[in-house]
């Protein structure tokens, strides 16, 4: 057994093609303050192939040398944009046939577990913050709210590792094997 190289790792990778949902999937990241945050959301939106990120609110936008520092160039990679409406953008995405997903603790949230993503032909997955979770005037414009199920004490992740976490469930979802 030897590790693979930078250069083995990346050959590989350019070698795999993203399942069509996944490549398809959009990420909206309103309000985010960390720059760290963003650049970790770039780097994962971009291992698990997905086509878009949509910045809006105070989030920052590239290019920032906070953001590069996690990103480590993701930001180069995965298609961006800032908007400055995110519930008109929401709306559109509606009619472009999204399925948009809270990433968010309610009484009517789905465990990630339970949630079908193969059911839906795109699918936007809206973050929130930290602190607050996703805006108030964003949440009627949300189709369905989907909760990580969590066992310790605390109550939430880090936006950033929230992210990651359902990418993975959202890769595992929508693989053929």
């Amino acid at each position: 057994m030897n590790k693979l190289t930078t250069k083995e790792i990346l050959k590989e990778n350019l070698l795999r093609t993203a399942p069509d949902k996944l490549s398809a999937m959009k990420i909206m990241v309103p309000n985010i303050r960390s720059l760290h945050n963003v650049g970790s959301i770039f780097r994962s939106a971009d291992a698990f192939g997905i086509s878009d990120i949509i910045l809006s609110g105070y989030t920052p936008t590239p290019p920032r040398a906070e953001i590069n520092k996690t990103a480590i160039g993701a930001e180069e990679f995965v298609s961006w944009k800032y908007v400055d409406n995110p519930v008109h953008t929401l709306d559109e995405l509606k009619k472009q046939g999204y399925y948009i997903v809270g990433l968010e603790q309610t009484d009517k949230s789905t465990d990630l577990p339970d949630f079908d993503a193969k059911i839906h032909k795109n699918l936007c997955i809206v973050l929130g913050s930290e602190v607050s979770g996703i805006d108030e005037d964003l949440l009627p414009h949300i189709d369905e709210f989907v909760a990580i199920p969590q066992y310790g004490r605390k109550h939430s992740l880090n936006v950033s590792v929230a992210a990651g976490v359902i990418l993975y469930a959202m890769l595992e979802k929508l693989w053929d094997r």
